[in-house]
């Protein structure tokens, strides 16, 4: 009889540790539900593969620059986790040396005058643990107002090198060469 209840608790005891366990696991998150969905933009440039990975926010009546995103301040370039550049070859950007790697990208929206950032701790959430420290590389490039407005953040990349960051009324470009 004792052997019967050793092995009846023994067996209570296993099925509430693997209860407790799954309880805890998380289920992996559907981001494709999020308000700020993901997407993703490639193109071969020059035998390099350039990859950005972001998440898309939308407008929904806000003023976006210089609002919503202040100007002069270091912005993640998106939603959610900060937006990836990754390139399998070295490239040029804007003319300037980016070993090939996976980077952060993050942005310093101005008026006229955008600074992209590409750092090195690619993995992170926002631009709240941003370590300008971390650096690879900063290239200053023009702003420009979009021909129409763009409600959803929108990255696009082509095989010329030309990689378009647009939204609300503001456009930044800069080329991979």
């Amino acid at each position: 009889m004792r052997n019967a209840a050793s092995h009846f608790l023994l067996a209570a005891l296993l099925l509430l540790t693997g209860s407790a366990y799954a309880q805890g696991q998380k289920m992996p998150e559907d981001k494709s539900k999020r308000p700020s969905p993901p997407a993703t933009a490639t193109a071969m440039v020059g035998g390099a593969t350039v990859t950005i990975d972001y998440s898309r926010p939308a407008m929904k009546g806000r003023k976006v620059f210089g609002g919503l995103v202040p100007y002069n301040a270091v912005w993640r370039t998106g939603a959610n986790e900060a937006t990836t550049f990754t390139v399998d070859k070295p490239v040029k950007i804007e003319g300037q040396a980016l070993p090939a790697g996976k980077y952060a990208l993050f942005a310093i929206p101005g008026a006229t005058e955008w600074t992209i950032v590409f750092n090195k701790t690619a993995n992170q959430w926002g631009a709240y643990e941003y370590d300008a420290k971390q650096d690879a590389l900063r290239v200053k490039v023009k702003a420009k107002k979009t021909a129409a407005p763009v409600e959803q953040f929108t990255i696009t990349a082509d095989k010329a090198g030309k990689v378009s960051l647009m939204w609300e009324n503001s456009q930044a470009d800069f080329m991979v060469k």
